[in-house]
């Protein structure tokens, strides 16, 4: 993996409230990325961001057309993204995430991208509708889908943490898990990924219309990754023990309270909520308007020109 990864752990051996259940099938990832001359790594993220994007922007066909040709993919990924130049807008950094989320899904958890989100995006005015990742993990002859949800903000205090959990509820509608698996069985890059065709029948057989979601339910994974803007960053040079002491605690301390008011809200009202596993991703960057400027200047430059 390309970044540090500071916590990996089931949320059970970080949770300090005994009292809280159901938790056993939630985990942490909080990953951070390094320094360098005393500054944290900016181009270094901004080139993982940029190596992983065709992952979402781009079909599984085209992909494969572009192996070879680096610079042809990055330009063909650009012409995908809905730019914006308002650092201010509410969906501003949004598509940044999901490529993160992409990166993170391939490098860390070995994912196929059945469904690149941003080529398949039905709406290019909605940049919320429906999850904002979609993998599938195969283990053997066995597999896990995955339905993610990435954001990036300014920071995760309490007050953010609502509407993230809002959207997770929203995404784990039957009739929007449903619209999600008839896209998977619709697009040919499910066939082109799943070479083992044992379990790509398997797949298609769980993702079947008329298939119950509740048995799909047990398979179900959903990642959740909070991109934020922190404070911690600018106070140290390097990765130190101080720093990885510091942000580790922070972000176990976030874990829980986005756990806790998870539960709160969706334990009742999501069916088979305990048979549904959740991990919260969390990665930190020292500003979200610099992020966000330098990502949009190499996405223009790459955009046909007018």
């Amino acid at each position: 993996m390309t970044f540090d990864v500071l916590i990996n752990d089931a949320f059970s051996v970080i949770c300090t409230d005994q009292t809280l259940t159901p938790i056993d099938k939630k985990r942490v990832l909080s990953l951070a990325n390094s320094f360098e001359d005393g500054k944290w790594q900016f181009e270094k993220f901004q080139n993982f961001i940029w190596d992983n994007i065709a992952e979402t922007a781009l079909s599984s066909r085209e992909r494969q057309a572009l192996l070879t040709k680096p610079h042809s993919s990055m330009r063909e990924s650009a012409k995908k993204l809905r730019l914006t130049d308002k650092i201010d807008d509410i969906s501003s950094g949004s598509e940044l995430a999901e490529v993160l989320l992409y990166g993170v899904m391939k490098h860390f958890y070995n994912a196929l991208p059945v469904v690149p989100k941003i080529y398949y995006k039905q709406n290019p005015m909605d940049n919320a509708k429906g999850a904002d990742s979609v993998h599938i993990v195969v283990e053997g002859d066995d597999f896990t889908i995955w339905f993610g949800e990435a954001k990036f903000y300014n920071n995760i205090e309490d007050a953010r943490l609502g509407p993230i959990i809002a959207s997770v509820q929203a995404s784990l509608a039957t009739d929007k898990l449903k619209k999600e698996n008839s896209i998977i069985t619709d697009l040919t890059d499910l066939d082109a990924l799943v070479s083992n065709r044992i379990v790509l029948a398997k797949i298609k057989s769980a993702l079947s219309t008329q298939e119950s979601i509740d048995t799909l339910k047990p398979k179900l994974h959903v990642p959740i990754l909070l991109l934020h803007e922190c404070g911690i960053i600018p106070k140290f040079e390097s990765m130190s023990d101080e720093y990885k002491a510091e942000t580790l605690n922070f972000h176990k301390q976030r874990a829980e309270s986005f756990f806790r008011k998870q539960i709160a809200k969706l334990a009742t009202s999501i069916h088979m909520y305990s048979e549904i596993s959740f991990h919260i991703i969390l990665f930190p960057v020292p500003s979200k308007e610099d992020i966000i400027k330098e990502f949009l200047n190499t996405a223009n430059f790459y955009q046909p020109k007018k």
